[in-house]
């Protein structure tokens, strides 16, 4: 079994985190049975200044997005859950949205929760992602670098630089400057890939 990644590695830059967690695996205890992806997406996302983060709005969202890191912090948007972890600098604000995953393990029931059988799509997105993992709101807040609550992060393989590719969000309506989306290049199970 691969080591749990310590709530030390999500102490950093949201854009280094975001980048680092290519690779990793999600996992996720669903009645004994273990579900897992390999993280191929993810976005970086800041406080207060940046124009598409949550924390603009204030509230118990900018208050998780600055406490402890390594913390799940789940939202709803087009009735579906998101998943982020929170990661940041010391005194800081951001998370990191994990956008979509490579099914590795229960792929058959992560099938029967998304009602299909492409592999493709059980995952390719971060709607898609938390119901092939039935990741809801009830683990908000919960730390993920721990087992108990069903649902971590393992240290996996480590994506070469040359592999890693980044661009603008996804669906914001403003951006930072600075391309806050990383993928893995050319990898078939990234939701969708634009102006690189």
């Amino acid at each position: 079994m691969s080591g749990l990644l310590p709530q030390s590695f999500y102490e950093g830059d949201p854009a280094e985190v975001a980048r680092g967690l290519l690779g990793k695996l999600l996992v996720r205890l669903l009645d004994r049975c273990r579900l897992s992806c390999i993280i191929v997406e993810t976005e970086a996302y800041y406080g207060t200044d940046d124009p598409a983060s949550r924390a603009r709005r204030g509230g118990e969202l900018h208050r998780i997005m600055g406490g402890d890191v390594g913390v799940a912090l789940i939202y709803g948007i087009h009735r579906q859950w998101l998943l982020n972890i929170v990661a940041h600098e010391k005194g800081e604000c951001g998370a990191v949205l994990i956008r979509s995953g490579k099914p590795l393990e229960g792929i058959e029931i992560m099938k029967k929760l998304r009602g299909l059988d492409d592999v493709h799509l059980l995952a390719s997105g971060p709607g898609r992602l938390t119901r092939a993992m039935h990741v809801d709101k009830s683990m908000h807040g919960k730390p993920i670098y721990i087992r108990d609550h069903g649902l971590w992060i393992e240290d996996y393989v480590d994506v070469p630089s040359s592999m890693i590719a980044r661009s603008h969000r996804i669906g914001v309506s403003k951006d930072l400057p600075t391309p806050l989306r990383f993928y893995i290049k050319g990898n078939e199970f990234v939701s969708r890939v634009r102006g690189v």
